[in-house]
């Protein structure tokens, strides 16, 4: 059974039922139009069969008298029995003919809806040995069809930017796993040293064993940081969001609430300012993981006793919250780099102590933006950094105030020099 389905697989494909159902179309169409010409011809003509009459035979005399001839005859008929008889011999001509009329068109239509039907179908067999070629280790090909822009054309285009976005996506996947590697051997390699070396030597002394927990301690909360960050990308991706009407008020004083003691343990003065109003629709999770992790980054950067501002408002339908430090600010060439994975911009008077993962801006970029949002950068060298998080103000929807995209200016003042944005707009 197999064997005779291998057999009969090939009158399966799209190429023979096309062809098949080509020539039968054409077959009963043109079938129809000769079997109506001849039904016209029958019923506008008299065409019947002759029915001659025996004669006999008569032959004249010299006298000019007709004498029979016993025994001889012949078949003798009407000029109008002779008319109808032509007629009808052509009608029978004319159905002999169509009949092998329609035979040959059947032929010629088969073969022509062969033809036809592999030139149409040239893309789907493009597609398909191209996705055969395909790997998931290399996904270069491209189906490239050429030819008329129909829907073929329409569909391997469309297949082809698919496999540059996930050609794109593999790449950003097997770059992120290779920066994993590489961040998470350090650490490990530090913890290790420090067990195998001071830890399990009975021979260590106390101090020796206390530096070498606190070295310990410092590269397990840099992993620690390190996964929390994978984990909120991880769920970013997987579109797991609740969102949720949220007032930005109440939830900025919220985070600014959270981090007071961290503030306070680095001598750092935490001030929050907050116009009442404003409200968006978002995951107050995710929303807060991307404020924490500019807050986050501001605590670790400002010098000690400086000041740290957090404040929020709206401006023309758009909802911002920002994050100013006195840190020792971004160069405007590595503006745009810190918003990289794994992009760390060193300063001579960054404290090194407390390195963060290098996800923070990236995962609070992804976030704003899934939220339909943007997330701005103004910085001058030496006199400190300002993040400014834009979203749909909904307060505002309702009278249709807000503009194509956030304003250009620092809500907070600006500092010189326009806005580094995270994403185009």
């Amino acid at each position: 059974m197999s064997r005779l389905h291998r057999t009969l697989r090939p009158l399966h494909t799209i190429r023979v039922r096309l062809a098949l159902t080509t020539s039968a179309w054409l077959f009963a169409i043109s079938g129809l139009i000769l079997l109506g010409l001849y039904l016209a011809l029958q019923h506008s003509i008299d065409a019947r069969p002759l029915d001659p009459v025996t004669v006999g035979k008569f032959v004249q005399k010299s006298d000019g008298t007709l004498k029979y001839k016993t025994g001889e005859t012949f078949q003798a008929a009407d000029l109008e029995s002779v008319q109808q008889a032509v007629n009808q011999s052509t009608l029978d001509l004319l159905r002999n003919y169509s009949l092998i009329a329609l035979a040959v068109i059947s032929l010629i239509s088969l073969l022509v809806g062969w033809f036809v039907a592999g030139r149409m179908l040239r893309p789907i067999d493009a597609i398909t040995s191209t996705a055969n070629r395909l790997r998931a280790t290399d996904l270069s090909q491209r189906i490239n069809a050429s030819g008329p822009d129909d829907e073929l054309r329409n569909l391997a285009d469309t297949l082809d930017n698919l496999l540059d976005r996930l050609d794109t996506a593999f790449r950003a996947e097997r770059a992120l796993v290779a920066d994993v590697s590489h961040e998470l051997r350090n650490p490990v390699a530090v913890i290790q040293a420090n067990v195998e070396a001071v830890l399990a030597d009975e021979r260590a002394t106390p101090a020796e064993r206390a530096d070498a927990l606190a070295i310990v301690s410092r590269q397990t909360a840099r992993m620690s940081r390190l996964l929390d960050d994978l984990l909120a990308t991880a769920r970013r991706r997987s579109g797991s969001f609740a969102d949720e009407r949220v007032d930005v008020h109440d939830f900025v004083n919220d985070i600014v609430g959270d981090h007071q003691l961290l503030a306070r343990e680095r001598s750092l003065e935490l001030t929050g300012h907050c116009s009442p109003g404003p409200m968006v629709y978002a995951d107050p999770e995710s929303l807060a993981r991307a404020l924490t992790n500019l807050l986050s980054n501001a605590l670790r950067l400002a010098p000690e006793g400086s000041t740290i501002t957090v404040a929020a408002g709206s401006v023309g339908g758009w909802a911002w919250i920002a994050v100013r430090d006195e840190g020792p600010g971004i160069a405007e060439a590595d503006q745009q780099r810190v918003f990289e994975r794994f992009r760390r911009v060193d300063t001579p008077d960054s404290p090194t102590a407390h390195r963060g993962s290098g996800l923070g801006l990236t995962i609070a970029r992804q976030i704003v933006e899934s939220h339909e949002g943007r997330l701005y950068l103004y910085s001058v060298l030496s006199v400190g950094s300002t993040f400014v998080i834009w979203l749909p103000d909904r307060a505002d929807a309702a009278r249709g105030v807000r503009s194509g995209r956030p304003p250009d200016e620092d809500p907070l003042g600006a500092r010189g020099g326009s806005p580094n944005r995270s994403s185009s707009t």
